[in-house]
């Protein structure tokens, strides 16, 4: 279960809004979510407490193929992100780090800066309680609730071979 407050963003937020390119020498989550969003909303990154989801407009993640994006969101401190729909190869990068992304276009519009959200991964259910409202996005497929819940692709890999984490 991930509970937490929204941080809202509008329409086509790209991999540079996410992460500056001027950090993309810095491979550290943590030191990358410190500029989280900052060309964007400089305070973003002193605001957002641990738990915390992004709720996004259209074609969440587009632009370069930046790794770090995803790792950024990460290293803030967000614990999932739902937009309306996301760039095809962000969302690749999200699920190879294990950060959860809900595709749930009914919720965005009625979803505010600071609402609070409960969201079920293994059923799908999305409960706004600020707003008093449930929705049921597409749940994932076992396969990517697997990779997910063993925190992303290395990590999932490595358990299904038996082979110890390092």
């Amino acid at each position: 279960m991930i509970k937490g407050r929204v941080r809202k963003f509008g329409a086509d937020i790209d991999t540079d809004a996410i992460i500056p390119a001027r950090y993309a020498n810095l491979s550290d989550a943590v030191e990358l979510g410190k500029h989280c969003m900052e060309n964007i909303d400089p305070d973003f990154a002193g605001r957002v407490q641990p738990g915390d989801i992004i709720v996004a407009e259209t074609n969440f993640g587009c632009g370069s193929s930046r790794e770090i994006a995803p790792m950024a969101i990460m290293g803030v401190g967000i614990s999932c992100v739902i937009a309306k729909n996301f760039a095809r190869i962000f969302f690749r990068n999200a699920l190879n780090i294990g950060l959860p992304l809900v595709d749930c276009r009914e919720m965005i519009d009625l979803t505010k800066e600071g609402d609070y959200l409960e969201i079920d991964l293994a059923s799908g259910l999305i409960k706004n309680v600020t707003a008093d409202l449930i929705f049921k996005p597409v749940p994932y497929p076992p396969f990517i609730s697997e990779l997910i819940n063993a925190g992303g692709l290395v990590k999932y890999t490595r358990k299904k071979i038996g082979v110890e984490q390092a």
